[in-house]
């Protein structure tokens, strides 16, 4: 009985965790990601912590994540996934948008449903010293500052921001 309610309890401290350290929201779920969780509570901001005590408890959202299933398709553009993407391939996208363009322009471009990945690289070349303002950046703000300069080019005809 004991090893049951730490693992409720452990599950619940990291779906505490996954709740208070998460800003990211997809349009198909809340805060608390993909799985189980997604699908038993909607967004509601404050059940989010149950929601990711019900992915973590069951262990379901890795299976949710390679199968498709569970709200964790993946196939819809979205802001954070796009947002996620900048801030984890920031050196990669910083030298291909100096270049105005490459691989993870391109796929940048398809996470944000732009309609010309090739336009994407121009108009993010344009805008580099928008984007790259100082050395000290955060990845975040780096992310901000480049979707920022998605959003601000209405000819890319990003999905994500429509």
């Amino acid at each position: 009985m004991k090893r049951i309610e730490f693992t409720l309890s452990v599950a619940a401290l990291v779906g505490a965790v996954a709740f208070a350290g998460s800003t990211a929201q997809a349009d198909g779920y809340g805060q608390a990601g993909c799985g189980l969780g997604s699908l038993a509570v909607k967004k509601n901001n404050w059940l989010q912590i149950f929601a990711a005590t019900l992915n973590g408890f069951s262990g379901n959202q890795t299976f949710g994540i390679s199968s498709g299933t569970s709200n964790c398709d993946g196939s819809q553009p979205s802001k954070s996934s796009a947002k996620a993407f900048i801030e984890t391939n920031r050196v990669a996208l910083s030298k291909e948008i100096a270049q105005g363009g490459g691989e993870s322009v391109a796929s940048l471009s398809t996470l944000a449903g732009c309609s010309n990945a090739s336009a994407v690289g121009g108009s993010l070349q344009k805008s580099f010293d928008k984007i790259f303002t100082a050395s000290t950046l955060t990845d975040a703000q780096i992310g901000d500052n480049v979707m920022s300069a998605l959003n601000s080019d209405t000819s890319l005809q990003c999905s994500v921001f429509n």
